[in-house]
């Protein structure tokens, strides 16, 4: 049996000055906020719900996975379609006790992989399906990256630019951020084009309280929602690779892969009591560590606390909605790519075997499934993308003869 290989160590970067990770922690959340806000707003939240529930849900993943994984947690994209057809049934209220049920549901395939082991991960998920599963991650994410370019290409390009710019050629703090610096030239150019509107920001007050929803219980929200867990769970164990590859630590082993998905699972039943959308891990951050090479868990803890102090402050809240879409498009751009490429390097690392039609046809299935957008459903359940991607390649990897196969 093939097992995922132990990552080699990169060069990473350890701040030892409290005020450069102060600056390079809040660069992270910049990283997040764009999608954490967009989730919320397509399915009618208060976004400030999903600042404060993605923040608290953060620490409470570092609490239960001892802190050493370098890890954010935000709005799901996954369950966006679910949640507004599960609303439409049940109330968002009713909604949110199938939301809670999904948290339980990573629970108990928490205890699972407790309970079976590493080994058992190791033969549903060996490199030649973990690979290409990091490949969809980003490259999936690609069209978001692009549709928020478009919406104005100059400025897209000039945050893509100089993010490039500083990572390769600037020294010091300055290319510790390259993500946080293209977003202020991005912006600035912005404001100068006479792109940006701030009248939300005059109106906006100082304070403000997240305006919190509870939760109803209803069994119909519960059995529509529970199916969709399926496919954030295999995505959380394909970003824990992807993490563990960027910081050259096995993560799934230690602390444990059944720590990692039981820490997304408590702060995902915890957005549901508060009325947020569930958690997820964030690729896109993922992709932001591997470009500052900044691997520090203490980092994503302060994005994490710079989230629910921001999700208070209605004036600073209010700024960054202000930021275009086309700026959050430029550095995406990037990072989406950056995740693909793990996805690479993972089957490089494994040294997987391509001259084996096994593997050939496993990592190609993936690949056009995942990117496809391929869907299933029948009656409330639905699988698609990365989620039937995943699936296909491990049941295509369990039923094909042979084992997965790597060159000597």
């Amino acid at each position: 049996m093939q097992t995922p290989p132990t990552p080699p160590q990169p060069k990473s970067i350890n701040l030892k000055n409290p005020a450069k990770r102060i600056v390079v922690g809040i660069q992270f959340l910049f990283v997040a906020f764009g999608a954490t806000v967009l989730v919320p707003l397509l399915i009618d939240v208060d976004p400030s719900v999903a600042l404060f529930t993605a923040g608290v849900g953060t620490l409470i993943f570092h609490v239960i996975t001892k802190g050493k994984v370098p890890v954010f947690l935000g709005s799901s994209f996954a369950f966006i379609a679910p949640i507004i057809a599960a609303t439409k049934l049940y109330g968002y209220a009713g909604t949110l006790s199938g939301l809670i049920a999904v948290g339980i549901v990573y629970g108990v395939v928490s205890a699972i992989i407790k309970l079976w082991g590493l080994k058992f991960i190791g033969k549903i998920f060996p490199s030649v399906v973990i690979g290409p599963v990091i490949m969809i991650i980003g490259l999936s994410l690609a069209t978001v990256g692009v549709d928020m370019a478009k919406t104005n290409w100059p400025i897209a390009l000039s945050v893509l630019i100089t993010a490039i710019a500083i990572v390769t050629y600037a020294k010091g703090i300055i290319k510790l951020i390259p993500i946080f610096i293209g977003i202020i030239v991005g912006y600035v150019i912005s404001v100068i084009a006479g792109l940006v509107d701030f009248s939300s920001v005059h109106e906006a007050a100082w304070f403000v309280f997240p305006q919190f929803t509870t939760p109803v219980f209803s069994w119909g929200a519960i059995i529509y929602m529970i199916p969709v867990a399926i496919a954030p769970i295999i995505e959380h164990i394909g970003d824990m690779y992807a993490i563990s590859g960027v910081a050259g630590k096995d993560f799934v082993k230690k602390p444990g892969l059944h720590r990692t998905i039981l820490g997304d699972g408590v702060a995902t039943s915890f957005a549901g009591f508060l009325g947020g959308p569930p958690n997820t891990t964030y690729s896109e951050v993922t992709g932001a560590i591997a470009l500052t090479k900044i691997t520090d868990p203490r980092i994503l803890r302060i994005a994490a606390v710079t989230a629910i102090v921001f999700s208070m402050v209605g004036k600073i809240s209010a700024v960054l909605k202000t930021i275009p879409q086309a700026v959050i498009g430029g550095i995406m751009l990037l990072l989406f790519g950056m995740i693909a490429s793990i996805g690479i390097k993972t089957l490089i690392d494994a040294k997987t075997d391509f001259s084996e039609t096994r593997n050939q046809v496993i990592v190609s299935i993936i690949l056009t499934i995942g990117i496809g957008g391929a869907h299933v459903g029948y009656g409330n359940f639905s699988l698609a993308g990365i989620g039937l991607a995943s699936v296909v390649g491990v049941l295509l990897n369990l039923i094909l003869p042979g084992k997965p196969s790597v060159k000597e």
